[in-house]
C-alpha cells in the first residue's frame, strides 16, 4: 500500500504502510500478514541484495532479474513447508470470473527410492496448465491445450489453509501458447502500465516528477453480500445452482423501516465476521469496515486502499474467504447481485484513485483546489474519459446478474454519469468564465448542544445514486456487481483514463513548449481545461439519478442508456473500442473480440441454467404442492356440499385456484419452449433470451409467487423469504 492512499470511509485518513503495520500494538500484531510472503518474511529469508532486487520489481515495476529466481524459490519453499504446505500452485484468474489453481507437490523422487522437497526458480516463474478447457473466445480450439502461467512478482505469494492442509499460492498471469491473454490479470497489469505512462507525462509538464519512477492506480473495493442459514440454502435448488431465488413471494416486511442498515450485528453474524477478518489479516488483506447493509440479511465488508493489482487479488481472496467461513457458522454467503426480488441487491463500490510511488495522491485537492492545476487536470481527465467512453464503462459491468440490479432503487442506473459535488462544480463554473479564484469550503457545523463538538463539514455532499462520484480524494465507481471480479471493470476504467491523460498531455505539450514559464504553463492549463469543461461537462450530473426526469435529460444531453447486457456488449467490438485497447497495448483486437465472445456465451449460459432450474422447481415442487392444496380444497367443497351446507365462496375459491394452477402450467411450458429454442449466432441467441425467455420467466415467477401466497405452509416445501431473510 502507498502512504498517500486514503481510507475509503474517511477522507484524509492515510492507509497504513508496512511500517505502520509491523509496529501496531494489539492482537493483530502476531497474525497480520503471517501467511503472506512479503515484508519481514522476505527480510529474514533473503539476502539484502536479493531482497532489494525483488522489492524493486514489486514496488517500482522493474523487470524481474531471472538470476534471483532460484534463491527466492528456495526461501519461499522453506517458508511454505514451515506453514504445513505439501503442495504449491500457480493461482490465476481465467475468464470464468473466478480463480483457478493446479496443485503440484513439493516432493520429488531423488533417484534412490526416496523423496526430497524441491521447488526451482523455473517452477516459480512458469507453470503449464491446460488452456483448452477455460473460456478463450476462439483464441484456443479444444484440441489446442497448451497454456502458461507466469509469476506476478508484484502480488505477494500466500499460504491458503484449509481443514485438511495448506497450499502455497503464487499469483500468476495466464496466457495462451500464442502469448495472448486468457485471464483478467494480464490486461489489468497492462492498463496500470498505460495509466502510469500517460500520467508521468502530466507530472513532467508540471515539473513534479522528481523522484517519481511510476504512477500507480489504487483501489479499495467495498463488498456487499447476504448471509442465509445453511439449512434454508440446502432446500433451495435455485440458490444452490444459480445463486439467486428464481421464485419467492415477498415477505410482509422488507427494508421499508430501514432498521437493518447500520443496526446492531447479530451474534452469529459477528462470529462469522470476526473469523473472516482474522483470516484476511493473516493474508495481508487490509479489511477495515463491517456493518449491516440496507436489506435484511445483507452486510458489507470493505478494505482500505492498495495497489490496484494487489487489491484485485485480495478482492478474490475476500470472496473465497467469506464463502468458506460462512459454512463454519452454519451460514451461506450469497454474492449474487440480486438474490432476492423486491429488496436491495448487492454490488461492489470501486474506490479508485491515482498516486505516485513517492506517496502523493494525485486526486487530493488540497485546501486551495482552484490553484491546484495539476489536480484539476487529473480530475478533468476522468470526467472526459467517462463522457467519451461511457458506453465502454457500462459494458464493463454488464452481465446477467447485474441486469437485475442496475437502475433499481439501490444501484446507479444504466446511464453513466459523474458526480463532482459543489466544490468542484463551482471551480468548473469559474474555469468556464475565466480564471478560478476561490475554493468553496464546508466550514464547521454547530450541533446546538454544548456537550457536542463542532465538527468539520466536507466541501460537498455525497450522491449515492451516481454511477461515478468524486468523494474527496478518489472516484467511486458504484456499478460493479457483487459477484464480479473487479479486474475487468478496472482494466476498462484504467484504459479510458489513460487515453484521456494522453489527450490532455498532448494538448498541453503543444501549448507550453519546452521550458515554459509559470505564466505560460498556467495560461495553457486554463485554456485546455476550459475546452474540456465546454465539451464534456454534459456527463456531470449532481442530482437524483433515480428521478425519471433524469432519463429524459440524459437523452437530451446525448448520454447512452444501455439498459441491458444485450444492449451494452456490442460497444466492446466497435472500431472505437478495438482501436482504444490496441493503441495502449492493453488488449489486441483478437484478445478483445475473444472477451466479447466469452461474455455473450456466459450471458446465454447463465440465463439458460436459470430457466432450466426454474422449470424443474415449478414441475417438481410448486405444482405438486399446488395440486395437493387443490385436492384438499376440492375435498372440503365436496364434504360441505354433502352436508347440505352452502359453500359458494369456497367453490369459487377452488375455481380460482384451478385457474392459477393452469396458468402456472402454461407459463412453465412457455419457459421450457423459450429455453430450448437455440440459435447458432451468440448475439441473436442473447437477444432471444432478453426478449422472449426472460419475460417468460418473469410471468412464470409471478404465477408461482401468487400460488405461494395461498398454499398452506405445511404443503409449501421451499423456505420462504421471511424465513431466509429474518431467521439467524
Amino acid at each position: 500500500m502507498t502512504a498517500s492512499c486514503m481510507d475509503r470511509s474517511t477522507a484524509g485518513t492515510q492507509a497504513p504502510t508496512d511500517m505502520d503495520r509491523t509496529s501496531t500494538k494489539g492482537p493483530l500484531t502476531d497474525v497480520f500478514g503471517s501467511l503472506t510472503f512479503t515484508g519481514d518474511v522476505m527480510l529474514k529469508r533473503l539476502s539484502e541484495e536479493v531482497f532489494r532486487k525483488l522489492q524493486r520489481t514489486m514496488k517500482q515495476g522493474v523487470p524481474l532479474d531471472p538470476a534471483i529466481a532460484n534463491t527466492v524459490a528456495a526461501a519461499m519453499k522453506e517458508w511454505a513447508l514451515e506453514h504445513g504446505c505439501t503442495h504449491y500452485c500457480h493461482w490465476f484468474q481465467p475468464l470464468t470470473g473466478s480463480t483457478a489453481e493446479k496443485h503440484d507437490a513439493f516432493l520429488a523422487p531423488d533417484g534412490e527410492g526416496r523423496a526430497i522437497a524441491k521447488f526451482s526458480g523455473d517452477e516459480l516463474i512458469r507453470g503449464e496448465p491446460d488452456a483448452s478447457s477455460f473460456p478463450s473466445g476462439g483464441i484456443r480450439d479444444t484440441y489446442e491445450a497448451r497454456g502458461y502461467t507466469a509469476w506476478d512478482a508484484t502480488s505477494p505469494a500466500f499460504v491458503l489453509k484449509t481443514d485438511s492442509g495448506a497450499t502455497l499460492c503464487i499469483p500468476t498471469a495466464f496466457v495462451s501458447w500464442t502469448g495472448e491473454a486468457l485471464d483478467t490479470k494480464t490486461p489489468l497489469l497492462r492498463s496500470i502500465q498505460a495509466v502510469s505512462k500517460q500520467a508521468m507525462r502530466i507530472l513532467r509538464i508540471f515539473s513534479t516528477d522528481e523522484g517519481v519512477s511510476q504512477v500507480i492506480t489504487t483501489l479499495g473495493s467495498e463488498q456487499e453480500y447476504f448471509l442465509i442459514d445453511e439449512e434454508f440454502y440446502n432446500r433451495r435448488p435455485d440458490l444452490q445452482i444459480c445463486g439467486r431465488t428464481l421464485i419467492g413471494a415477498p415477505a410482509p416486511k422488507g427494508h421499508q423501516l430501514d432498521d437493518h442498515y447500520f443496526g446492531a450485528i447479530a451474534e452469529r453474524v459477528m462470529a462469522f465476521m470476526n473469523e473472516v477478518e482474522r483470516r484476511l489479516y493473516e493474508l495481508s488483506v487490509p479489511v477495515k469496515t463491517r456493518h449491516n447493509e440496507v436489506a435484511p440479511g445483507q452486510y458489507e465488508i470493505a478494505p482500505i486502499f492498495e495497489n490496484a493489482n494487489v487489491a484485485t487479488d485480495h478482492q478474490m481472496l475476500t470472496m473465497h474467504t467469506m464463502r468458506t467461513c460462512a459454512r463454519h457458522h452454519g451460514l451461506v454467503c450469497v454474492l449474487h447481485e440480486k438474490p432476492f426480488a423486491g429488496i436491495n441487491g448487492s454490488g461492489k463500490h470501486n474506490n479508485w484513485s491515482i498516486a505516485t510511488d513517492t506517496g502523493v495522491n494525485l486526486l487530493d485537492p488540497r485546501d486551495e483546489a482552484h490553484t491546484n492545476m495539476q489536480f484539476l487536470v487529473f480530475v478533468m481527465a476522468v470526467v472526459r474519459a467517462i463522457d467519451v467512453h461511457a458506453d465502454l464503462l457500462r459494458a464493463s459491468v454488464a452481465g446477467a446478474g447485474n441486469d437485475h440490479r442496475l437502475g433499481a432503487n439501490e444501484a446507479p442506473p444504466a446511464i453513466i454519469s459523474i458526480y463532482l459535488g459543489e466544490m468542484l462544480n463551482d471551480i468548473l463554473d469559474q474555469l468556464k468564465l475565466g480564471e478560478p479564484r476561490s475554493t468553496k469550503t464546508g466550514g464547521r457545523m454547530d450541533l446546538g448542544a454544548r456537550t457536542l463538538p463542532q465538527i468539520p463539514r466536507h466541501s460537498s455532499d455525497r450522491n449515492r445514486t451516481s454511477p461515478v462520484a468524486f468523494t474527496g480524494n478518489k472516484f467511486e465507481f458504484r456499478a460493479i456487481g457483487a459477484s464480479s471480479s473487479i479486474a475487468w471493470p478496472n482494466t476498462v476504467l484504467n484504459t479510458i483514463i489513460a487515453e484521456s491523460l494522453d489527450f490532455l498531455a498532448t494538448k498541453l505539450e503543444e501549448r507550453v513548449g519546452k521550458d515554459p514559464t509559470p505564466q505560460i504553463l498556467e495560461a495553457a492549463v486554463r485554456s485546455v481545461l476550459r475546452d474540456v469543461v465546454h465539451q464534456h461537462r454534459q456527463v456531470v450530473f449532481d442530482g437524483d439519478n433515480y428521478d425519471p426526469k433524469w432519463h429524459e435529460e440524459a437523452q437530451r444531453r446525448g448520454l447512452p442508456n444501455l439498459q441491458s447486457t444485450v444492449d451494452a456488449l456490442p460497444t466492446l467490438k466497435s472500431k472505437k473500442a478495438l482501436n482504444l485497447f490496441s493503441k495502449y497495448r492493453v488488449l489486441n483486437n483478437r484478445e478483445l473480440r475473444a472477451r466479447v465472445a466469452v461474455l455473450w456465451d456466459q450471458y446465454s449460459t447463465i440465463v439458460g441454467i436459470e430457466a432450466r432450474t426454474m422449470v424443474s422447481m415449478l414441475k417438481t415442487q410448486v405444482l405438486p404442492a399446488a395440486l395437493r392444496h387443490q385436492t384438499e380444497v376440492a375435498e372440503a367443497v365436496a364434504a360441505t356440499q354433502a352436508a347440505g351446507v352452502d359453500c359458494e365462496n369456497t367453490r369459487a375459491g377452488l375455481q380460482e385456484l384451478v385457474d392459477m394452477i393452469d396458468g402456472l402450467r402454461d407459463a412453465t411450458q412457455a419457459v421450457h419452449q423459450a429455453e430450448t429454442h437455440q440459435l447458432t449466432n451468440s448475439e441473436r441467441q442473447a437477444r432471444h433470451i432478453r426478449d422472449t425467455l426472460i419475460p417468460a420467466m418473469d410471468r412464470a415467477r409471478a404465477a408461482s409467487d401468487a400460488l405461494e401466497s395461498v398454499i398452506p405452509a405445511d404443503l409449501w416445501t421451499l423456505p420462504t423469504y421471511g424465513e431466509m431473510l429474518f431467521l439467524r
